[in-house]
């Protein structure tokens, strides 16, 4: 089975690396096209895979495709590559807002699979959400979420309202996280404590909190109450959340990326 990722961008080669690193594949079975000469050379310094810069010389070979590009790329990318493609190729998009009959009309092909990856997939925490074309059979599918779970775990949905629904939650999800450490951050700056200092306080108070959570069953909820003693610090800082109605917000945003998901799958 020989695989190719189209864009090694830091999604593309995040999943590159970790396809090139697993037993499934070795360098022999993994290409990896892009078209910015600074880029070729810095992969053909790695040796991890077979770089090309020429889509004739690789996408014709492809078992499975990998389309690693910004989405408003996608367009001029398609038109290039579909003299080259045939029915029994599989194409697994990376791409945020383009629907699988996009990909189908731009190619002319069948076998489509739309994924949302996010950004810890660079260290092998990442979180993808995938769903198919009718036409890709579950063996195939099969091996499509064993190289996706490469970069960490992957979740099957039903349809593709999900993935941009996923979009809004794990996709932009990571930056949510550094939002609300920046502002922990600067508030222990703020505070007097030194910026490395601040750095520990702040990283590992949620690598233990998500530690916490991911050992248990109880809610996130639940775990807030445990901290939380009444008239006590927490419940002190809870309270102005609640008053400054960070919750709704927070919600607003992942709702947000959630509605500019389906934007970008309407857009021409």
């Amino acid at each position: 089975m020989k695989t190719l990722v189209i864009g090694a961008g830091n999604m593309g080669l995040t999943y590159a690396e970790g396809m090139a690193s697993s037993a499934m594949l070795n360098r022999r079975n993994l290409m990896v096209f892009d078209k910015s000469a600074d880029v070729i050379a810095r992969l053909r310094d790695l040796d991890h895979f077979d770089v090309y810069e020429n889509l004739s010389e690789c996408l014709p070979e492809a078992d499975i495709v990998f389309v690693a590009v910004k989405p408003y790329h996608c367009e001029d990318l398609f038109e290039e590559m579909k003299p080259m493609v045939n029915k029994e190729q599989i194409f697994v998009s990376l791409m945020a807002g383009v629907t699988i009959e996009k990909i189908q009309n731009g190619l002319g092909v069948k076998k489509v699979v739309r994924s949302m990856p996010n950004l810890p997939a660079q260290v092998g925490k990442g979180v993808t959400s995938y769903t198919e074309s009718k036409e890709v059979s579950r063996v195939e599918l099969l091996m499509v979420r064993n190289l996706l779970d490469t970069t960490g775990e992957s979740i099957h949905v039903e349809n593709e309202n999900f993935i941009d629904a996923s979009t809004g939650i794990s996709g932009s999800g990571p930056a949510y996280v550094f939002y609300f450490m920046q502002s922990m951050l600067e508030a222990a700056l703020k505070m007097g404590f030194s910026k490395n200092d601040s750095k520990v306080l702040v990283s590992q108070t949620f690598e233990g909190a998500v530690e916490l959570f991911n050992q248990n069953d109880l809610s996130p909820g639940t775990w807030m109450e445990r901290v939380a003693s009444k008239g006590g610090t927490t419940r002190a800082a809870l309270d102005s959340m609640d008053d400054n109605n960070v919750k709704e917000l927070i919600k607003d945003a992942a709702y947000a990326a959630f509605d500019r998901a389906v934007e970008l799958g309407e857009e021409k």
